[in-house]
């Protein structure tokens, strides 16, 4: 019942067109609102920050900054961190993690749809260790006045 219901409420207008899987997830977190802790956890999982948001937050806080030189940094930067850890290379950014570089050796695997064996081959994988300040700031308390 709850399931026609919200595809009327979604034909209707009033509220966004979703997918079916959508409505589910959206429905899911309507119920935990009411838990503080899940709601802390939906707030970091709620949004994500792409490249271009980040240029734009820090064009914003450096108005005497062109945007496309902010891009044009933040593309190096990237790409020196890139080129870092292809060379094998751990790239550590204090009070913030580090990158590494893990190996995965060759193996055999399955495809999923037929079952087949498929030879998969070595290859490498990027991974993250979070520093320790970086924790702190993520785990400290905040009060009903700080941002």
């Amino acid at each position: 019942m709850l399931f026609v219901a919200s595809h009327s409420i979604a034909a209707s207008g009033a509220l966004p067109q979703r997918s079916w899987l959508n409505w589910g997830i959206y429905l899911a977190k309507l119920q935990r609102r009411n838990d503080p802790l899940d709601q802390g956890r939906a707030d970091l999982q709620a949004s994500s920050m792409i490249k271009s948001e980040l240029i734009k937050r820090i064009a914003s806080q450096n108005p005497h900054l062109f945007e496309r030189d902010i891009e044009k940094v933040v593309n190096a930067i990237f790409d020196a961190m890139v080129e870092a850890l292809r060379r094998g290379d751990r790239v550590e950014l204090r009070g913030f993690g580090a990158f590494s570089v893990k190996l995965r050796e060759a193996r055999t695997g399955r495809n999923p749809r037929t079952g087949a064996i498929v030879a998969v081959g070595k290859k490498a994988m990027p991974a993250f260790k979070t520093g320790k300040e970086m924790r702190a700031r993520l785990n400290r308390e905040t009060t009903p006045g700080e941002t």
